[in-house]
């Protein structure tokens, strides 16, 4: 382990390179993660309101498509199960159902190789794996470059890892799951037990202040109006950025997340041609504005005192 440690501080192109290659194929994986747990998720909450309302048992979603709506419910009746996870079944065609051959399956490549369609089926495949993949293998490789060759790299890609899924599960279902949000908040924790970030009662104290902010805020916006301005993830996801930050970064992470809120959700109502009214997804907003501030939070906070504070 030494010497390949000792290889990457020699040649940090190698180090990059060897980062760069890895993130990718975990952003293939992320793929995976991003369309399948809001389906399993979907699933296990079906298997357990059969279980107490005594209904039969029906087939498992297998299409992300019809999870999180009432049609997902009358989807089918029949009473064989399929197994269904992050593993099992093999990547396939949403379309026909064709096998995916291993070497289409080559990060970027593959896409590419297809030329964005399914070589069964001619089913067009959406631009956004590529785009996941070459995403994380860029922050990949931030992180590699900001903290070179240390432990710090690797937790900053744990990190890393885990705020894509939550962006893209969370656009696509306005879910934050909670096996993405805990882990990632006793990570951030066990991370700082060292003062890897911050110190440790500082971690502890940025998720206990994460999540009441927030929590609080959701309780007085409800009391006003009536209604829910936001989901408990948005509190664990804001407890997790605090225990990996510590509870002086939380008020710079609710700045930049409003700020970047309210551009793209501008952008995405206009887009979408959708109501005003129409609830956007908080968490994307809150994991772009984590993730600026994992690494330029002090930058920011010594820039605004040097220009906005007399």
């Amino acid at each position: 382990m030494s010497a390949i440690i000792n290889v990457f501080e020699q040649y940090p192109v190698v180090w990059l390179l060897s980062i760069l290659l890895f993130s990718l194929l975990v952003g293939s994986f992320l793929n995976v993660v991003i369309y399948r747990l809001p389906v399993m998720l979907e699933n296990a909450w079906r298997s357990e309101c059969e279980i107490l309302l005594e209904l039969p048992s029906q087939r498992p979603i297998t299409d992300k498509n019809a999870a999180l709506t009432q049609d997902a419910q009358t989807q089918c009746a029949e009473t064989k199960h399929e197994t269904f996870n992050l593993i099992i079944p093999n990547s396939h065609c949403q379309n026909c159902k064709s096998p995916i051959k291993p070497w289409f399956n080559i990060p970027i490549l593959g896409w590419l190789m297809l030329q964005g369609k399914c070589a069964n089926c001619a089913q067009k495949i959406s631009a956004r794996y590529p785009f996941i993949e070459a995403l994380t293998g860029a922050l990949g490789l931030v992180a590699a470059w900001q903290f070179g060759v240390s432990s710090e790299t690797l937790w900053a890609l744990i990190f890393t890892y885990f705020l894509i899924c939550m962006c893209f599960i969370d656009f696509d279902t306005m879910l934050l799951p909670d096996q993405l949000t805990l882990p990632l908040l006793w990570l951030g924790l066990l991370a700082n037990l060292n003062s890897t970030f911050v110190a440790l009662d500082d971690a502890v104290l940025g998720a206990l202040f994460g999540y009441l902010s927030l929590w609080l805020v959701f309780q007085l916006f409800k009391l006003v109006t009536g209604k829910e301005g936001m989901g408990y993830g948005d509190f664990k996801l804001l407890a997790a950025l605090g225990a990996w930050m510590g509870w002086q970064s939380l008020l710079v992470i609710i700045l930049i997340s409003s700020i970047v809120g309210a551009v793209l959700g501008i952008v995405l109502l206009k887009l979408r041609n959708q109501d005003q009214q129409q609830p956007i997804p908080f968490g994307p907003f809150l994991v772009i504005a984590g993730w600026i501030a994992f690494y330029w939070r002090t930058d920011i906070i010594d820039f605004y005192l040097k220009h906005w504070v007399a």
